[in-house]
Parts: C-alpha cells; structure tokens; sequence
C-alpha cells in the first residue's frame, strides 16, 4: 500500500508539504524564518525586499478588524542586498527559501531578482500587488501590460522559477494572471490583501497613518478562495493560495479549488510558529479519511471533471 505523501513541487520548487509562510509574516531575519521551518511550513518566504532600505509608514500600522486585521505597513525592508547572507545562511541549514521583492520600476525588478538570484534563492516570488503603498511601487500588478513587462524582465536575469503575487483589487484578476503567465511566470500566489479602511468614531478620523491598508484574515478567503477558482480555469501553471487560511480544512478548500500550495499569514501572527505544522496535518488527515494518497490528487478536484 502507498504510503501518504504531502510533498509537492511547483515549477522546480520542492515543498515537504503544501505550506508557506506569507510575505511580511515572521520573514524579516533568517532566525525567524528558521522557526517557520521548524514549526512546520514546506518553505519559507521572505519578507518584501527592495533594491534600497526603505522605513515605511509610521505608526499605526496595524488594526485588528471583524474578521481578521488591517496592515499599512508601507513594505518597510532593509533591502536586498543585506539580505543575501540571511539567504544564503537559510539555504546552508537546508531551508527552501523564496524570495519575496518589489520594484518601483521595471529596471529595479530586473536589479533586485539578478541580486536574489545570485544569493541561490529557491524562487522568486514577484510582489506586484501591495495596496498601501505609492502607486509606482504598489500595483503595477493591477495593469495586465505592466505584469507581463515585469514578469518578462525577471525572467531574464532569473536562475529559480518566477511567482507573480497578484492583487484581489483588480476588475479581472484572470485577464492579470494571464499576462503573468504569457510574460513566463512558472506560478502565481493568489492574493494579496484587500484594500480596506478602518475610523475611530471617537477621534472621526482613520485608525491608520496612512489612512487605508491591506486586509488580511478569515475575512479575506471568500475573495481569495474565488480569485484561485477563476485563475486555476484561466492558466496553465501552478497557483499558491493565500488569504484567510488557519486550519487544514481551509487550506483542503484552497486545494480542491484549484491551489497546488497555500501560504499562511494573519493564522501564524495569532497562532505562532507551530500552525504551519498543524495546518500541514490537517491536510494529511483530509487526505487519509477519504483515501487519497497525495496533495495533487485533490488539485482542482472541486471543478469536475
């Protein structure tokens, strides 16, 4: 009889089992993202990093909402180049790591994957998709011209397989994931956070300083769960699911939609580092109680024939 296996791979990428951290959760410093793997997760990604240190916004950046939390953090980093040794540290203790950047234009993309390529990234994931932040840095994922540009760019100066993160706060998420996926992207993660508002009715003004921030969290994955279904039926290549995700059964659902992996934020923040090997059992119980015998046979399972 076959024995259960959770492994995975997605374009190259090998995962002992189907989860991830989310980009900007416990992924600033190599210790911390060496508990992440210890806790459980298949691979670990990286927090956003761009070609220069950059601060962010200034307090508040967070604000626990109905359903999960607000972040306007303002992809504070301390840029790429710092982070080599922690990557190379990471992959000498046998850690897969991605590798999650942004750019403010085309030609910063290109610099910063040339730098995390050479650092022996396992993948690239590319953050077109950030809604707290200025426009030329934040969403040049919401323009299907923009994301092939730079997903093409990547692709010529990268050595791992290339993710394109994607935004819910979109017209047609599928026309985007499209564009990434004709620009050579070997996978996309679906999705970043919602852009949402939050007021203090005492003070009438907005909680955060930079007045609307990201929503991630259990309210999240009705719009991210829908966001996998559409693109799994738009494109050929893998999709990481993220949004709202913080028990096996949520992440079986992400699966049978059409994810071959998910990747968990708001859960971790609340949970601690061991939910990613509680999610990852969850997983495996779903699939012995009903008699599979690995994660890709339930890929996709929940669209038919």
């Amino acid at each position: 009889m076959s024995q259960l296996s959770l492994a995975v791979s997605i374009a190259g990428l090998k995962l002992r089992n189907p989860t991830m951290n989310a980009a900007g959760v416990l992924g600033i410093s190599a210790p911390l993202l060496r508990r992440v793997y210890d806790g459980g997760a298949g691979a670990v990604v990286t927090k956003s990093l761009g070609g220069a240190q950059r601060m962010g916004h200034s307090n508040p950046t967070l604000v626990s909402v109905e359903g999960g939390a607000l972040n306007a953090m303002g992809l504070p980093n301390p840029g790429a180049e710092y982070f080599v040794e922690m990557i190379r540290e990471l992959k000498g203790e046998g850690v897969p790591v991605v590798a999650s950047f942004f750019g403010g234009t085309i030609e910063e993309f290109r610099e910063v994957a040339s730098v995390l390529s050479e650092a022996g990234v396992d993948a690239l994931e590319v953050n077109v998709s950030c809604p707290n932040v200025a426009e030329e840095l934040g969403m040049l994922g919401a323009d299907p011209v923009n994301t092939e540009k730079v997903t093409e760019a990547v692709k010529e100066v990268a050595r791992s397989p290339v993710i394109v993160k994607l935004s819910p706060n979109v017209t047609d998420i599928c026309e985007i994931a499209v564009a990434a996926e004709r620009g050579g992207a070997d996978a996309i993660t679906a999705v970043n956070t919602l852009k949402g508002l939050a007021v203090d009715a005492d003070l009438r003004k907005p909680i955060l300083t930079n007045v609307t921030g990201g929503l991630s969290g259990p309210a999240l994955k009705p719009v991210a769960l829908r966001c996998v279904w559409e693109i799994y039926e738009a494109v050929e290549i893998p999709i990481i699911g993220c949004g709202g995700i913080s028990s096996g059964r949520d992440a079986v659902e992400y699966l049978l939609s059409g994810a071959t992996a998910v990747q968990i934020g708001t859960a971790a923040m609340d949970g601690g580092f061991d939910v990613f090997g509680e999610i990852a059992e969850g997983i495996g119980g779903y699939l012995s109680e009903n008699g599979f015998k690995g994660v890709k046979e339930i890929v996709g399972l929940a669209h038919g024939g």
